[in-house]
């Protein structure tokens, strides 16, 4: 009996000892995407905004050079927290205003979710965007223990107000701190890394509103770029100034408060390329809102200490849908559940520049438009319409583009390659015939719209209707 004993000791005690070492194995993950952030705007993309600390990041971590998101951030936003294309949620158009009533679907099982589910910690600090008419759609029902932030786009960086409504929470309860969103967003980011409890692992997620529209910055970081002649591009680059300083700020705090480099994942990625008018998407065709690789080909970067080796670029084609299941994988998570995934684990091709695990990367399709790459051919369906289309447009156009040869899309070869079109085209017709009925919000407020007082607190429909 006492032999037994001590077998049930040291059996208990090896169990435990393995339970801490996997839970030491498993990283700490701080995911950080920008919102509107053009190819073109970071310094080791050849910007001449100030970067230094997104470019540092470049420098310790690995570039991935073709690296692929949505048209517009709400879909690439559910692309991230499903794996699953936005044609599957019925987010493949448009993005969700904040009229609308729909969100991301309630039966997907998300990312934080499933890492609670192994014991996370999971954190949300910036811009939610995937709905909010009813309260669970909120992010603390959708896997997060901790949000602080804003549910729409385009709020006011200074007044935190939408379209007359206040839309700043913590904990998914109005919240009324004073102050330049990005810097709240740095802040309460680093405040989550100072007190968090190191033995369990933590997913810090902080998707920032800037440099999305409005186009407002302190006047301090306006006045570094007064050689800019272009009001528009001056302010546009402060805005991404300060969002690089922020960005220092929470790898800062992850350095001060003992996040060893080799126990953390760090992600930086934008979430639809860069809008023309102020943003730079460099040589790229297109931008945000377009199909072209302006609108999907993001900056990305992937660093994990020593686990990765520093400045290696990876030019293989991969896609938002690919972080889940990746993530999952590296964080001891199941990755078989009921809705099956579109994203694959990319780490072989991440951490050993193995070949995409793609056979093709849907870019989207939808009622009006679509496009969709394999190997090296890129299809796209009406180009011309933007990814906030509600109707058809009269005219119908096929474009078809050799990516490796011809990443500006320049020279379009569908009439050289009829077989290549052809085959492209079966495979879009048969993924659309694969999508959910899209939620197709109109892009201006219905008539009678009024918004509440507070975001997320009420239904906009049953709040102070016009005559």
């Amino acid at each position: 009996m006492r032999m037994m004993g001590c077998g049930v000791v040291l059996l208990t005690a090896t169990m435990l000892f393995t339970s801490v070492c996997r839970a030491r194995e498993r990283p700490h993950i701080v995911l950080m995407m920008a919102d509107d952030l053009g190819w073109g705007d970071v310094g080791y993309n050849g910007s001449r905004i100030h970067t230094p600390n997104i470019d540092r990041l470049a420098q310790q971590g690995v570039r991935l050079t073709q690296f692929y998101v949505q048209p517009v951030c709400s879909p690439t936003r559910g692309a991230l927290l499903t794996g699953r294309y936005p044609m599957r949620l019925g987010l493949q158009c448009g993005v969700v205003r904040p009229w609308a009533r729909h969100g991301l679907p309630l039966d997907e099982r998300t990312l934080p979710q499933a890492l609670a589910e192994v014991g996370y910690e999971t954190a949300i600090v910036g811009k939610w965007h995937l709905g909010h008419f009813a309260p669970e759609y909120l992010p603390t029902r959708r896997g997060f223990h901790q949000q602080y932030g804003h549910y729409n786009g385009a709020l006011d960086y200074f007044t935190h107000i939408r379209d007359g409504g206040h839309d700043w929470h913590r904990n998914d309860v109005p919240n009324y701190d004073q102050g330049y969103t990005t810097h709240l967003i740095a802040a309460y980011a680093a405040r989550i890394v100072a007190h968090h409890d190191r033995s369990k692992p933590l997913f810090l997620y902080v998707p920032f509103n800037a440099p999305h529209t409005p186009l407002q910055a302190p006047q301090r970081y306006i006045d570094r770029y007064a050689n800019i002649k272009n009001r528009r591009r001056r302010i546009y680059a402060a805005m991404v100034d300060c969002m690089d300083e922020a960005v220092g700020r929470i790898l800062a705090a992850l350095d001060e408060h003992g996040f060893a480099a080799d126990d953390t994942l760090i992600f930086f990625c934008s979430d639809n390329g860069g809008v023309p008018q102020h943003g730079s998407n460099g040589k790229l065709r297109g931008g945000k809102g377009t199909l072209y690789e302006g609108g999907l080909r993001v900056p990305a970067i992937v660093a994990w200490g020593s686990k990765l080796k520093a400045g290696t670029v990876v030019d293989e084609p991969l896609h938002m849908v690919d972080l889940y299941p990746t993530l999952l994988r590296l964080a001891g998570a199941k990755t078989t559940q009921a809705k099956p995934l579109d994203g694959r684990d990319a780490w072989p091709t991440i951490a050993q520049g193995r070949p995409t695990p793609h056979e093709f990367i849907l870019h989207n399709v939808t009622p009006f438009h679509g496009a969709i790459r394999m190997g090296n051919w890129k299809l796209i369906h009406n180009g011309h319409v933007r990814a906030n289309a509600t109707q058809p447009d009269p005219t119908e156009t096929w474009e078809l583009f050799d990516i490796a040869n011809d990443r500006w899309e320049q020279h379009d070869l569908s009439r050289q390659r009829p077989e290549v079109l052809q085959r492209l085209k079966a495979k879009l017709t048969a993924m659309a015939r694969e999508a959910a009925p899209a939620n197709i919000p109109p892009n201006r407020p219905p008539k009678g719209f009024r918004a509440p007082k507070i975001w997320g607190q009420s239904d906009p429909h049953d709040a102070h209707r016009g005559s």
